[in-house]
């Protein structure tokens, strides 16, 4: 029996957290080529309760689906950090953000830091400069400025678009 697998060629890719979460489409065109869709640091506020942050980060993910009809979502994979209760509130995002995702039928992929990486610089070991100076050079970002979560969640993006055979 064979199996068709149908590549994925529009990817929602997020750098999670609970303050700031980089958020980011990314298309790849028949051309091979990848284009930058949208791109955005989204931020809840520290005078809202982490309840409503993590109500908010889920409809911000939902409205992006629904405007750019991505096919997966690429995100980060978290890594223990020393600040534990930082880390707890990431990994509710996280959950918000697959859980949100997986209502609108996305295959979901995660990808550790030396993933990302290893796919944007080509060192698994390469330092947050070296990974925030390649992206620009890898996709066209059309502002002027775009925040290091914003590179962030384009790089993941373009480690799912890398990993595509």
């Amino acid at each position: 029996m064979i199996i068709w697998v149908m590549k994925k060629n529009k990817v929602l890719a997020i750098d999670p957290g609970y303050e700031r979460i980089g958020i980011a489409v990314i298309e790849k065109k028949d051309s091979g080529k990848e284009e930058l869709l949208f791109s955005e640091c989204f931020k809840t506020t520290t005078d809202t309760s982490f309840a409503i942050r993590l109500k908010k980060i889920g409809q911000e993910v939902a409205q992006v689906i629904e405007k750019y009809k991505p096919e997966v979502l690429a995100i980060e994979k978290l890594y223990l950090s020393v600040n534990q209760k930082t880390a707890m509130g990431v990994a509710e995002a996280r959950g918000v953000i697959i859980y949100s995702a997986s209502l609108y039928g996305l295959d979901i992929f995660e990808y550790t830091p030396p993933e990302i990486k290893v796919a944007v610089t080509g060192y698994g070991k390469a330092d947050k400069k070296m990974v925030m100076s390649m992206v620009p050079r890898l996709i066209q970002i059309k502002k002027e400025t775009a925040s290091d979560d914003e590179l962030d969640a384009i790089a993941i993006g373009l480690t799912f678009l890398a990993c595509q055979k």
